[in-house]
């Protein structure tokens, strides 16, 4: 399907794009990867790995700008919509910049996608989506429902849209481990809360379901992993043993269990082998035979949440992460 084809990453020069260039341009053979994002010091440090490949385009520009944006996503043929404002302390301090590039800079990547007749577009989202309590998920669950609807106005012909939804990416910048191996360095060593739990997918599992999503999707599904999850107070201790913890208190717009699937969405939500989709509502999508596939309906009020998962990370699986991990070049960047 990818093969020489043209694909676009917003925000490619994050975690995910770092981690799913090499690998479609091993599997698929694409004709052109463009790496769009805002970041120019990113950009040279991406753009020094690939100097002999010549199937790489970079191209600066912030999903905020639709000029900027259009050029980038004019003749692709897939888009994956990778940026987004995710700190969540930093979005309940600036909720302004985060609403103008995640819920502004979704409806640009909609409507470039749409012009350019773009055949499909994966939106990566976030537990934090489901349920919100923080700025940061209310925009994402913003966009998601954007991603969705976009599927059904009047305007689009050719375009499909679906979301993919994550919990919190192993070794990605602002998230939860990148943060302990930083404390380790230092000595001092926090946690918000020792009851707090939280989903866990590699990066790899995270950009195999991607991959999939582009086989699989009708338009309007939004793919949840089957992944494992784990206390914040296991994580830390496999970190750091010897450190005294000290225990500072949830911060600002912080839960303590992360949910994927609320009780609300169980009524159009599907279970797969690897793997759940919540059909859209819009024109009772959910109930067609095109989308459900193999799938089969989850109970009424089933809720996908990190507390009451059946999945859960053990400590062996974790350290051999952890030791793969400082091993790669990513950790000398953190």
């Amino acid at each position: 399907m990818l093969k020489n084809k043209i694909i676009t990453i917003t925000g490619g020069t994050g975690s995910f794009g770092k981690k799913i260039i090499p690998e479609l341009l091993k599997t698929y053979k694409p004709k052109e990867i463009r790496v769009f994002s805002r970041d120019e010091m990113k950009q040279w440090h991406l753009q020094e790995k690939y100097t002999k490949q010549k199937k790489i385009k970079f191209i600066i520009g912030d999903v905020r700008d639709s000029e900027s944006l259009r050029r980038s996503i004019k003749g692709s043929d897939y888009v994956i919509h990778a940026a987004a404002t995710k700190i969540v302390p930093t979005a309940e301090y600036n909720p302004s910049e985060c609403i103008k590039t995640n819920v502004f800079g979704a409806m640009n990547v909609i409507n470039e996608c749409i012009s350019s007749k773009v055949k499909k577009v994966i939106a990566l989202s976030t537990d934090k989506a489901c349920n919100p309590i923080n700025l940061y998920g209310a925009t994402k669950l913003c966009s998601d429902k954007l991603f969705v609807a976009a599927n059904f106005l009047e305007n689009n012909i050719n375009t499909k849209f679906s979301v993919v939804r994550y919990g919190n990416v192993m070794g990605s910048r602002g998230s939860v481990i990148p943060f302990f191996l930083n404390q380790k360095k230092t000595g001092s060593f926090t946690i918000t809360d020792k009851k707090m739990t939280r989903f866990m997918i590699t990066l790899k599992e995270a950009t195999d379901l991607v991959k999939y999503v582009f086989s699989d999707m009708s338009g309007g599904e939004i793919y949840i992993s089957k992944i494992p999850s784990m206390k914040i107070l296991d994580i830390a201790t496999a970190i750091q043993s010897n450190n005294k913890i000290k225990i500072t208190g949830v911060r600002p717009g912080e839960k303590m269990h992360e949910v994927m699937i609320s009780k609300e969405d169980s009524f159009y939500t599907y279970e797969y082998k690897k793997y759940y989709k919540i059909l859209p509502s819009l024109n009772s999508t959910y109930k067609k035979k095109s989308y459900i596939k193999n799938g089969n309906k989850v109970q009424k009020n089933f809720e996908y949440s990190s507390d009451t998962n059946t999945r859960w990370m053990t400590k062996k699986n974790l350290d051999k992460w952890l030791s793969d991990y400082i091993k790669s070049e990513d950790y000398n960047k953190i």
